[in-house]
């Protein structure tokens, strides 16, 4: 207890002696302004004294009304306003205000940056990581060795000749754990180099660079695959020309044999041309989720009419099953009959002549928070997938056979022109199958939480 109040009285001391040193600094204020008036005045005050001086000796003038004068001016000296310039220049009566320390103004400025941002000391560890650091390293905390989380020779090194460089140096590094990436990283020294160069400290920007090695990797793969695709039909194409154009140009026999060849050679190429612009299109609106209403019974109503003469044609048993009430989504009615098509064309495509391929929809319930969601299964009993081809199939130009595929007319870009469609769609595929045993294509969509049911009962 009597700690307790000693401490009371300690702290009591402490505020009332901080007050009245607040109260003395605004008595002393106005003086202090006074004094630093006359003291930027002060050439000209002793100016004007000496010329009032000078009367008084010479002339004979009056002592009381030079003083009168004298004192008249020094008042209207303190009274006049300071120049601009003075007030911006520190007065020696005034203390000046403390600077903003460096690390504090770089902390302001690494958070409002979007990559990660760590700040090192000149040992190399760490004083400040922004949001984004904290995020890509857990682990890493202050006043720990940056090569806690980053253990690459080429970084370590950098760090270690940045205060001495004096100058900014990117480096470009592998992580295999916890998760493989590419990074990159410039390493910056927050002074020149010199001779003080042990006391730098050092900024670390880091960039990852895996999704955009990602992308131009899928991009020129992309442009191999499809100026592969595009040669081989324009190759053949010519060399039949050329020979109608030369020896054959006479030869009814060769003639018939040959166009019917080169007419199915340019139906590839539209074939291939029409799936790239249609999976440009889906790419291009891939950000921005489809906002209207769509009953799938209507979609799947379509694509039984459109995949229907096919089916006949090709010798298949199609059947399409509609879910037992509406159906409602929110999704662009078109892109979900092609993704019906696709699936269906495939089943069609690679399956024994004869077979069956049936279309068939289920909902599942909301559990909880989580909302219901439509299922549509494209099932056929064609002569089905090996597993290690599972994982791949919705890559571009991805082909279990290649020969067989082109055989038959596929582009290898039906599937991935799905995926994109059900990626916008924030829907997913599920691809079940097994050799001998057929393969099951199975769609999935949420479903449409809406806020008005009159507005979503008008959209359908």
């Amino acid at each position: 207890m009597a700690g307790s109040a000693l401490n009371d009285r300690a702290e009591s001391s402490l505020i009332t002696s901080s007050l009245l040193g607040r109260i003395g600094q605004a008595v002393l204020r106005p003086f202090r302004e006074i004094g630093a008036r006359l003291l930027a005045a002060l050439w000209l005050i002793v100016a004007v004294g000496v010329i009032m001086v000078s009367p008084v000796f010479i002339a004979g003038l009056s002592k009381k009304f030079a003083l009168i004068g004298f004192v008249s001016f020094v008042a209207s000296a303190m009274l006049l306003p300071r120049h601009e310039t003075d007030q911006a220049l520190p007065s020696a009566l005034e203390p000046a205000s403390p600077p903003i320390p460096a690390v504090a103004a770089m902390r302001v400025l690494a958070e409002a940056l979007p990559d990660p941002v760590i700040l090192l000391g000149p040992g190399g560890h760490v004083l400040f990581r922004n949001a984004e650091a904290r995020t890509l390293f857990a682990s890493l905390r202050e006043g720990s060795h940056i090569s806690s989380v980053i253990r690459t020779p080429e970084f370590l090194d950098a760090v270690a000749a940045a205060p001495g460089l004096g100058r900014a140096v990117t480096v470009a590094y592998a992580e295999r754990v916890p998760v493989g990436r590419r990074m990159a990283a410039t390493v910056a020294p927050l002074a020149g180099g010199g001779e003080d160069a042990a006391a730098v400290n050092i900024l670390v920007l880091l960039r990852d660079l895996t999704e955009i090695e990602r992308i131009n990797q899928m991009r020129a793969d992309f442009i191999a695959n499809a100026s592969h695709e595009l040669r081989t039909p324009l190759a053949s194409l010519r060399g039949f020309i050329e020979t109608l154009q030369g020896s054959a140009k006479g030869d009814p026999a060769a003639r018939d044999r040959f166009l019917p060849i080169m007419a199915e050679q340019a139906s590839r190429m539209t074939r291939l041309i029409d799936a790239l612009l249609s999976l440009s299109r889906v790419e291009m609106n891939a950000h921005v989720p489809p906002s209207d209403l769509v009953d799938l019974n209507d979609v799947l109503g379509h694509a039984k009419d459109t995949l229907e003469p096919l089916a006949r044609e090709m010798g298949f048993k199609f059947e399409v099953k509609r879910f037992p009430r509406a159906a409602i989504v929110r999704g662009d009615r078109d892109e979900l009959v092609q993704v019906l098509q696709n699936l269906a064309q495939n089943a069609f495509r690679y399956g024994p002549r004869g077979g069956e391929v049936r279309i068939e929809a289920k909902h599942i319930p909301s559990i909880g928070r989580q909302a219901g969601r439509y299922a549509i299964a494209v099932i056929d009993n064609g002569p089905g997938i090996a597993p290690e081809h599972l994982p791949r199939l919705t890559e571009r130009f991805y082909r279990v056979d290649v020969a067989a595929s082109r055989e038959k007319g596929g582009t290898g870009l039906g599937l991935a022109i799905v995926k994109h469609i059900l990626n916008r769609h924030r829907g997913e595929l599920a691809i079940a199958s097994a050799p001998g045993k057929g393969s099951t294509f199975t769609v999935m969509l949420n479903e449409a939480r809406s806020i008005s049911p009159e507005r979503d009962a008008a959209a359908v």
